[in-house]
């Protein structure tokens, strides 16, 4: 097992993570040019050698709900490795397929309806989908697909007109 120090010399070896001490001598590593809303790589890295590393994009790893990894018994070329993986996949964004093209340049707003029939509204407007409650900002999204997964662990379904 890497100790401490040693994990924390591997880890700061990746220019692109910025360390935040955090309480207890814990450290935790972010990652600000993530594509996500996810930040941090390294959570809570303690003085016994405990540690994390997220892998919620990953595929092939043994992760808990948070999609986060026990780094505790790695040896080096795994936490290298895992860092690296851990890094490139908040780096890119999969692709959505292109739109089809449609006569209609203007994409219509969309009306979305729960159980105790409350309604949302969606827009695409500058590059991004909003929704709206009323006149008020919900929650914005990039891809539509977002805005789907969103919708539905909200309870609402799109009403088709």
């Amino acid at each position: 097992m890497l100790t401490f120090e040693e994990k924390l010399t591997i880890i700061e070896s990746f220019p692109e993570l910025e360390r935040s001490d955090v309480s207890l001598g814990r450290v935790n590593f972010q990652f600000e040019n993530s594509l996500y809303d996810r930040k941090n790589v390294v959570y809570h890295l303690h003085p016994n050698g405990n540690g994390f590393v997220y892998a919620g994009l990953l595929r092939n790893f043994n992760q808990d709900d948070k999609g986060m990894i026990n780094i505790r018994d790695y040896s080096e070329i795994q936490l290298r490795t895992l860092l690296r993986q851990s890094i490139d996949s908040l780096s890119v964004r999969e692709e959505e397929p292109a739109p089809k093209p449609s006569r209609n340049r203007k994409k219509k707003d969309q009306l979305w309806i729960n159980e105790d029939n409350e309604s949302l509204v969606v827009k695409w407007e500058d590059d991004m989908w909003y929704v709206y409650a009323g006149m008020n900002l919900e929650m914005a999204f990039e891809t539509h697909k977002e805005v789907e997964a969103y919708m539905e662990e909200e309870g609402f379904s799109r009403e088709i007109g």
